[in-house]
């Protein structure tokens, strides 16, 4: 059953995660309990909502540094929106205003993309600098409280009693729309073409302008959608929020099998790759390691997942 979801580096990756988890019990009796795993099933929800936007980007060839700045900014601007409309309309909108950002940086990341042929790096880089900076503008650099309680149950609630948070919902219903929107559309077969061979791909029928706009623009949606839950779960807009979120999902997709070159990967591997990236960090702070030595430890989960990245085409 297993392999029937999980292709055969997904069903490594799955024994490597049963692993690192057994490891992180013997170490830490306590990490097994049901409180822990809820909270970081909860904490990774985040992190996997915008990883699996970032899935179809590297899958395409590309990527998109700027998700951590539009995550930021689109808390800021969907707190603000329900703080000053109040309980009520100004719940939805504030949710809709939080993603209309996501929309909108994305579709500008795609149309300097697909359109100016600047290059993935300097673009999301550019416009993560632009983002980041209007966040602060909008903030003051201050927190943003006051936000309405029906506002942050997007973030904390739960759907059953305290075993099933509303932020994992989330995180299941966009997997969801993201595996059939890969799997079983036109869309999805697409941006493994583009990945594959560009030119190929374009010879043969494919408007790569406006897949590389919608790929981006997806990108943008769902990195915002994590910032808004995030917004939600503190109860407040910060600029400062998910600070180098972007070398999290970048490195927890390709740890999930998805190449840098693109044309290859696949969802199942992503989620296993942010449920690994997640339990190691609980797993750390449960045992008392400095937050210094986490980043040690992030920066070699990437270094490790592109060079695997790398053996795997070698064998290939």
């Amino acid at each position: 059953m297993v392999r029937a979801f999980f292709g055969r580096e997904e069903s490594s990756l799955l024994l490597f995660l049963i692993a690192v988890i057994v490891i992180f019990s013997l170490l830490e009796p306590s990490f097994l309990k049901v409180t822990n795993a809820v909270n970081v099933i909860r904490q990774v929800s985040i992190l996997a909502i915008s990883a699996f936007g970032m899935t179809f980007a590297i899958i395409s060839g590309g990527f998109d540094l700027s998700v951590g700045a539009v995550s930021a900014l689109a808390g800021v601007v969907g707190s603000m929106v329900a703080r000053d409309l109040g309980p009520g309309l100004g719940i939805p909108i504030g949710y809709t205003a939080g993603l209309l950002v996501g929309v909108g940086v994305g579709m500008v990341n795609g149309a300097i993309i697909s359109l100016l042929k600047i290059s993935p790096l300097i673009t999301t880089l550019g416009t993560m600098t632009i983002v980041r900076g209007l966040a602060y503008i909008l903030t003051g650099g201050v927190s943003l409280y006051g936000v309405p309680e029906q506002f942050q149950w997007l973030g904390r609630g739960y759907l059953i009693q305290t075993y099933l948070p509303i932020p994992v919902v989330v995180m299941i219903m966009v997997f969801v729309i993201c595996y059939i929107l890969l799997n079983r559309t036109t869309f999805g077969r697409y941006v493994y073409a583009i990945g594959g061979n560009e030119e190929a791909a374009r010879l043969s029928g494919v408007n790569v302008r406006s897949m590389k706009l919608g790929i981006y623009t997806l990108v943008g949606v769902t990195a915002a959608l994590s910032g808004v839950v995030l917004a939600a779960r503190l109860g407040a807009g910060q600029a400062a929020s998910n600070t180098g979120f972007e070398l999290d999902v970048i490195t927890a997709v390709v740890l999930g099998g998805v190449s840098m070159s693109g044309g290859e990967g696949r969802l199942e591997g992503t989620l296993i790759g942010v449920l690994i990236i997640g339990i190691l960090a609980n797993g750390l702070i449960m045992m008392d390691v400095a937050p210094y030595y986490q980043l040690v430890v992030k920066g070699f989960a990437l270094l490790f997942a592109v060079g695997l990245d790398i053996l795997r085409k070698r064998i290939k």
